[in-house]
């Protein structure tokens, strides 16, 4: 587990793709090695495998899709809403939005 943390990491985290990358390889039912998950976002994305480690590339791409950039943006999603954003792109489901949507939907 110390590797693919090691290795997205590397990438930027959420400077670039490097989240999105991890969520692939830790998501339950896709568990990809880390060149299938950055296929995988690279395609999501539209854009090629080179492109999600290029920071300006990421951070306007980010910004676009509502999926967070590392300093707040007017009007940006953020937090839970950028999960949850990004739960539709990748075809995944967070757990924090699951219990989000359970504890806003029982009221």
């Amino acid at each position: 587990m110390d590797l693919p943390h090691f290795l997205t990491s590397g990438m930027g985290g959420i400077r670039t793709a490097g989240d999105l990358v991890a969520r692939m390889e830790y998501d339950p039912k896709h568990k990809m090695h880390i060149k299938d998950a950055k296929a995988y976002v690279a395609k999501k994305l539209g854009v090629s495998v080179l492109d999600i480690a290029d920071e300006s590339v990421m951070r306007d791409l980010r910004e676009e899709l509502g999926i967070g950039v590392c300093t707040g943006v007017p009007g940006a999603p953020r937090g839970i809403a950028a999960k949850m954003n990004i739960e539709k792109l990748l075809d995944i489901e967070i757990n924090s939005c699951k219990i989000f949507r359970e504890k806003t939907q029982k009221n």
